[in-house]
């Protein structure tokens, strides 16, 4: 027979597996925030690319028809209001495919002139995220505070 006191056996012991736990669950607490901080910044990189897709719309439209006006298929009475665009000038929603996150809209719409806006869709991820806007003449703008409104130092899309 063997003698017990000689025969040892491997591997590893409870408190062992239990520090290792430990640190993967320290490790995923600092990383989940930065991970969905970069989710978030993606899909707003991904809206600011859909605002400047659709001012090139809104040129051809332009350039179509010698006007801004009808751009919003007709929907606005008012001009500042928020409308979305008309079928053909542009899709509505940001992404165009899979999950939207952002409405695309018309603001300010003129003979001459626009402001587009993403504006974050009440209950998806990007809700409290702010709006994003670029005007005819290429000023960018993003509501970080989401405050509703764009202050004097917000002329870019960039925090």
């Amino acid at each position: 027979m063997k003698n017990l006191q000689t025969a040892r056996q491997s591997g590893f012991t409870l408190i062992e597996l239990m520090i290792v736990v430990a640190i993967i669950g320290i490790i995923a607490a600092i990383a989940y925030p930065s991970y969905l901080a970069q989710v978030e910044s993606t899909r707003r990189g991904d809206a600011q690319g859909a605002l400047a897709s659709f001012a090139n719309a809104m040129e051809r439209y332009y350039t179509q028809n010698n006007t801004y006006i009808g751009a919003d298929g007709g929907n606005s009475a008012i001009s500042d209001t928020l409308t979305a665009p008309a079928a053909g000038v542009f899709a509505s929603q940001s992404p165009a495919d899979g999950t939207p996150f952002y409405n695309l809209r018309i603001f300010n719409l003129t003979a001459n002139s626009y402001e587009l806006r993403a504006v974050p869709i009440a209950g998806s991820a990007q809700a409290g995220d702010g709006f994003l806007q670029l005007t005819s003449t290429g000023q960018r703008g993003w509501d970080a505070d989401n405050s509703g409104a764009l202050s004097g130092t917000e002329n870019t899309w960039s925090k």
